[in-house]
């Protein structure tokens, strides 16, 4: 699966061209450079403690024909109720207005996993299903006479004949399980698969750089909500940067008497730099692959709010990229170190030049953005 993303990324991006054309401006401009990489990625999906991959939910069918569900999971901006209410409409046959979700609460689902990696939609969303499978099989021999007219009607004649229209779902993940000390075993029920090209520019004077184009793919199954999927993408990536290229911890230590021993210097955002609105890239253009069905997860999807993470790695390369080409004004065409975060202090002296060598090797590798 990932050589399908790889070559459907290598032809959205024009990488052939793109590689072309940074290499046009690098040898018309001395101090602005660009650079390009393409970084694939593969993310398994489950959580390695075994037991965690556990799920329930509660659902319950009303006489007008609304439902509420509750499920274990915790709604923090992810889009994960939303899905989930898509699941039991989907389920129920029902407009999705008619589904309400109740704030998580262990009065109604006790004991749930973690809303963490980023198994929450597969683990909740299978339990959403199962419950509304339960009252469906229950509605059903109402349901085969065929005299109503709606979901409320069907509701109501159920509820006139003493059917239980509430019901408590549960999921298991099926057979995985992993022997650490053997190394045996399968860790992950299924993988996340993408691939992320980037462009950057960069000012060897001052470090600066701002990412030009960013192309995204990712396989995520049969989305249950492109919408939500692409944003989920948009945002891991942009954390992605910040890891890559911006956030920098600096402790007092040692080897930095500057800083109080022990003490956090990067405490807010005057010191500790996160990406901001100005960081997005020019272009930022994300893709789902179409067509690739994932059997082993709700409606065939696939689970998306890690997996795009690394794929910001691909603007820290591409910023060595344009190193690379600025090194080379100097005849420096050998290796050299970049460590992440590549803040403006690590891109400007590894940006080898006249000024630079007055203060360093052309190996200078700096521990702390200083």
């Amino acid at each position: 699966m990932i050589h399908s993303v790889w070559d459907e990324l290598k032809a959205s991006s024009n990488f052939v061209e793109a590689r072309k054309a940074v290499n046009v401006f690098n040898s018309n401009n001395r101090w602005r450079k660009r650079g390009i990489a393409m970084v694939p990625t593969k993310f398994g999906i489950s959580f390695t403690t075994k037991f965690m991959n556990q799920a329930g939910a509660l659902v319950q069918v009303y006489t007008d024909g609304t439902v509420l569900v509750t499920h274990g999971g915790v709604e923090m901006g992810q889009g994960l109720h939303t899905k989930i209410a898509q699941v039991a409409a989907s389920s129920l046959d029902i407009p999705l207005s008619c589904v309400f979700i109740a704030e998580t609460s262990t009065d109604k689902v006790p004991s749930a996993s973690p809303t963490a990696a980023s198994a929450s939609s597969d683990l909740y969303g299978a339990a959403v299903l199962n419950a509304c499978q339960q009252i469906k099989a229950r509605m059903e021999p109402i349901a085969s006479r065929g005299n109503h007219k709606s979901f409320a009607e069907l509701a109501e004649a159920c509820y006139m004949e003493w059917v239980d229209l509430s019901a408590h779902g549960f999921y298991i993940t099926p057979d995985i399980g992993f022997d650490w000390n053997a190394g045996k075993g399968t860790p992950f029920n299924y993988f996340t698969y993408g691939a992320a090209f980037a462009e950057v520019e960069i000012d060897t004077l001052t470090g600066d750089f701002h990412t030009r184009k960013a192309d995204i793919v990712m396989d995520l199954g049969y989305s249950i909500n492109p919408a939500i999927d692409i944003g989920q993408i948009e945002g891991a990536f942009i954390q992605g940067l910040g890891w890559a290229a911006m956030e920098e911890l600096k402790w007092g230590d040692d080897n930095h008497k500057w800083i109080r021993p022990g003490h956090l210097f990067t405490r807010g955002p005057c010191s500790y730099k996160i990406p901001s609105v100005n960081d997005i890239p020019l272009n930022f253009k994300v893709s789902l692959l179409k067509g690739v069905p994932n059997p082993k997860a709700i409606h065939s999807s696939k689970a998306v709010g890690e997996p795009p993470f690394f794929l910001a790695s691909s603007v820290l390369f591409a910023i060595k990229d344009a190193i690379t080409a600025a090194r080379a004004e100097e005849g420096h065409l050998d290796w050299f170190p970049l460590d992440n975060p590549a803040t403006p202090e690590r891109i400007r002296m590894a940006c080898v030049d006249s000024i630079t060598k007055k203060f360093a090797s052309v190996y200078y590798r700096p521990k702390l953005s200083v």
